[in-house]
């Protein structure tokens, strides 16, 4: 069987090596032309994942429609700001009844779309699932035990897909709940950034408590808005993911707020990187959803202030703590 991956980043990538023993093949789309010449010769990704070897059966190419032409699987594994024209030019070579599986963690900034519902409008066809949890590309990549979620509104398709992907090091359970497992995906990263903050203004750990607490209540009222349930926010996708971009040195959202607590402005942090910290764009997206819906959502409030409006992080975390006293309700 054939595996298609369209997005040859860092996680894109560490999937790419982690799944191979379970495909006869996978194509691994590569969007820079130069760096895909390279990891055909060098058989590593040297920008992305430096230093991990490429199994023989992944396949790299700059062409979009030969990575997914006929393959039953598609897994996306773009940037959110790019799903959209990704999946409308993957559609000619899409084979009918493909699954295509979104490993993307975000919200399509303006249409304020989650990427199941991306790929639903631009693959009418596709048969949809989601790829979350806590996970990082580098330890994917290492072949370290992980547990994740495959999402699937039709659950012969998440458990296809779960039997697909499983392995010794890999394990996957389903959900039915796409709501509730893409909305924790990409609502931690903004709840990330804010932990980094937290370090990079030299704060302890009793702050950073209170930040991941809150911020999860945060992003289950939004989800449970949206249609969610409360329970998928305390699994895998929600809690679970949280708690590793909070805390886990490898990421890039907590990295990107370590900057912003050290004072360092967003535009310099954000072009100095070479991969995509999807909290920034999220954050925009997760308070103009929240204002739809009514929901209050204090924190990511003032990450977007923080970030989209100049705001001291200082002032964002006194203005927190001197708010109106409430019951600890979610």
């Amino acid at each position: 069987m054939t595996l298609a991956i369209a997005g040859g980043g860092s996680w894109g990538t560490a999937l790419a090596i982690a799944l191979s023993p379970r495909f006869e093949t996978v194509r691994l789309w590569v969007h820079e032309p130069d760096l895909a010449a390279r990891m055909r010769q060098s058989r590593e990704n040297d920008v992305y994942l430096p230093a991990f070897p490429l199994p023989a059966n992944v396949h790299v190419t700059p062409s979009l429609g030969e990575a997914v032409e006929n393959a039953p699987v598609i897994l996306g594994v773009m940037p959110s700001h790019h799903a959209r024209a990704v999946y409308a030019a993957l559609k000619p070579y899409a084979a009918p009844g493909a699954i295509v599986v979104s490993a993307t963690k975000g919200l399509e900034n303006g249409t304020l779309l989650r990427m199941s519902q991306v790929i639903a409008a631009g693959l009418p066809q596709a048969r949809i699932a989601v790829l979350s949890g806590p996970t990082f590309a580098r330890e994917i990549a290492q072949g370290q035990p992980a547990a994740a979620i495959i999402a699937s509104a039709d659950a012969d398709t998440a458990a296809y897909v779960q039997q697909a992907f499983s392995g010794p090091a890999l394990r996957f359970y389903t959900n039915p709940d796409l709501t509730g497992v893409e909305l924790g995906g990409a609502l931690k990263n903004v709840i990330a950034l804010g932990a980094g903050i937290c370090q990079g203004l030299g704060l302890g750990s009793n702050p950073l408590a209170a930040l991941v607490t809150r911020g999860l209540a945060e992003m289950t009222r939004l989800a449970v808005a949206e249609g969610a349930s409360p329970l998928t926010l305390a699994g895998l996708s929600g809690l679970g993911d949280l708690v590793l971009t909070c805390y886990g040195e490898l990421s890039r959202n907590r990295g990107v707020g370590l900057e912003l607590g050290r004072g360092k402005p967003i535009a310099e942090i954000v072009t100095s990187m070479k991969m995509v910290a999807e909290g920034v764009k999220t954050t925009r997206a997760a308070v103009e959803l929240a204002a739809r819906h009514g929901v209050e959502m204090p924190i990511t409030e003032q990450m977007n202030a923080i970030l989209h409006q100049g705001k001291s992080p200082r002032l964002a975390v006194r203005e927190l703590m001197e708010r109106g006293l409430k019951t600890e309700a979610v």
